[in-house]
């Protein structure tokens, strides 16, 4: 009987550290543990890792944490890390939107070079919804219509204020119109587009963005058409500022910790992690929200500290952040996403279909 019991708590603990080794990645303190991906079919020993569609439903889930007008942070629960890079990945690079292409310089003269000004104009984001627009075609025509380009003009000059203090040296007094910001710069409309977007308010996102600054007789006069991209063409059609995530940090107390060392022990994590309560007239920590913190391992530089400690990450627990550059909400930028990678799948099964027919 005892050699059965041993047997069964040996078995027990090979599980325990088989489900570690599966789900969790271990923060060491020269090292990090189980960062590899091996969840196939026979690998671990008690685990059926074969491909279940509704295990998959009923283990998968996103739950919004964070939102607001320009940022959303959400958990997406339950997914590997090559789908959750892919998601990262099209909210950069493969969600489309509209910026300035083309700057017809009619007039520079001032101290900022053609070409300058030209990519400064093209990084202002433009508040235009892209999915009512097409892509422009090229090959056909130069000249865009208004389903797929849309026009903005800049057109400023710079003059002495005849108002000014005689003593005065400060330029916001002396000069009119000296310093040029993105909400100078006005839309121009194309065809019927004043009446299908007159609610839209098409222009630059952002009012206070500095393009040039201007001395009297010096001048702009700029034409410009703004089109429908990709971020993986150039970065000024990426519709984020920021889109990352992180694994969902762990951690674990082995045994408690009192007095000296829970001071210590709260002061090795990020604000609000790690909290003290009195028990018994004594200051016991206690892990309140692990996932504030920064995995920064500053606790394993303490010998007396990192025993009494476990860190860790969730391997399929996802925290993605998106900061959107204003163009459109990031709930949407989301939304968009995702019909982007289904796009993708929906385009390889297709693919697969037509390779088995031939």
């Amino acid at each position: 009987r005892k050699t059965l019991y041993r047997l069964r708590d040996k078995m027990a603990a090979t599980m325990k550290n088989v489900e570690e080794i599966r789900n969790r990645v271990i923060l060491g303190e020269f090292d990090v543990k189980n960062v590899h991906t091996t969840d196939y079919p026979g690998n671990y020993p008690g685990y059926d890792d074969v491909w279940d569609m509704q295990k998959f439903q009923k283990n998968f889930r996103i739950d919004v944490v964070h939102l607001d007008e320009n940022t959303m942070e959400f958990d997406m629960v339950g997914i590997d890390a090559a789908i959750a890079n892919a998601f990262r990945r099209i909210l950069l690079a493969e969600v489309p939107t509209m910026a300035i292409e083309k700057a017809f310089i009619y007039n520079n003269t001032s101290i900022v070079q053609d070409e300058v000004l030209a990519h400064r104009l093209g990084l202002i984001p433009i508040k235009a919804d892209p999915r009512l627009f097409e892509y422009r075609n090229t090959g056909k025509t130069e000249e865009g219509s208004e389903i797929d380009t849309i026009q903005l003009q800049l057109k400023i000059k710079c003059s002495r204020n005849p108002r000014a203090s005689k003593d005065s040296s400060d330029p916001r007094e002396l000069y009119l119109n000296h310093m040029v910001y993105s909400k100078d710069i006005k839309w121009v409309p194309i065809g019927n587009q004043a009446d299908v977007f007159a609610d839209s308010g098409i222009g630059p996102v952002h009012d206070d963005i500095l393009i040039a600054q201007l001395r009297p007789g010096q001048e702009l006069d700029i034409i410009m058409h703004c089109v429908k991209g990709l971020g993986k063409d150039h970065a000024k059609f990426s519709p984020v500022a920021t889109a990352s995530y992180r694994l969902l940090p762990e951690i674990t107390l082995l045994e408690p910790v009192e007095g000296e060392k829970a001071e210590r022990l709260k002061r090795c994590f990020s604000r609000g992690v790690i909290d003290l309560e009195d028990v018994n007239g004594k200051k016991v920590a206690k892990v309140v929200n692990s996932r504030l913190d920064t995995c920064s391992r500053e606790v394993l530089r303490h010998d007396d500290l990192k025993n009494l400690v476990k860190l860790g990450r969730l391997r399929d627990h996802f925290i993605f952040t998106v900061e959107s550059t204003g163009i459109l909400p990031p709930e949407v930028l989301v939304t968009e996403a995702i019909k982007v990678l289904m796009a993708k799948c929906q385009r390889f099964l297709n693919e697969l279909d037509s390779t088995d027919m031939k």
